[in-house]
Order: structure tokens, then C-alpha cells, then sequence
């Protein structure tokens, strides 16, 4: 069992760049798969990037080339850094750990890309 919590959200303009952290605890972080959603009012949650306990990654084609998923062990924390933002990456970001059968979510961290 694991807890999730986002930060790292916030207002920023078009082009400019953004850096999420997820921080778990509760268990054994290195043995989880973890993966950011996102989801826009009135937009089903789409998955933007995942990263396996062995570092394997994947990208969502929309964000390809311009986002990047890491993850820290000994720090309890996955990253998702995000350049060249732009306003169709406004969403509410969450952060979700699998092992198996099972699926934790982290409560969210809003991010708005305008002008």
C-alpha cells in the first residue's frame, strides 16, 4: 500500500516549463510502477507518461520530445518534467502506483498553461 502526493502544479505561460514531483510512502516504492494522468474539464483522463521500477519509459505521442518521466528510489519520488508547455496541457496531473493488482492515485496538482 502506498500513499500519493502531487505538487509542483501552478499557472504558467505558453512555451514556458514545469516540473511535477509525486512523493510516495507506505511501502516499498522501487516495486511500483508509476505512471501521470491528466485530465481537462469535460475530457476523459488520459495517460501522459509511465516509468517501471527498472526505468523502462512511455509517452503519450502528444507529449513525446517534450515531457520526461523520471524517478528517484532512495527519495521516495517520480518527476515529470514538462517543457514547452502548451494551453492543451491544462489538466489536473495525477499520479498513479501499480504493482499487480494494485492501483493507488495520489489527489492531484492543477496545471494551467495560458497567456
Amino acid at each position: 500500500q502506498v500513499q500519493l502526493v502531487e505538487s509542483g502544479g501552478g499557472l504558467v505561460q505558453p512555451g514556458e516549463s514545469l516540473r511535477l514531483s509525486c512523493a510516495a510512502s507506505g511501502s516499498i516504492f522501487s516495486a511500483y510502477t508509476m505512471t501521470w494522468y491528466r485530465q481537462a474539464p469535460g475530457k476523459q483522463r488520459e495517460l501522459v507518461a509511465s516509468i517501471t521500477s527498472g526505468g523502462s519509459t512511455n509517452y503519450a505521442d502528444s507529449v513525446k520530445g517534450r515531457f520526461t518521466i523520471s524517478r528517484d528510489n532512495a527519495k521516495n519520488t517520480v518527476f515529470l518534467q514538462m517543457n514547452s508547455l502548451k494551453p492543451e496541457d491544462t489538466a489536473v496531473y495525477y499520479c498513479n502506483a501499480v504493482k499487480l493488482l494494485y492501483y493507488y492515485w495520489g489527489q492531484g496538482t492543477q496545471v494551467t498553461v495560458s497567456s
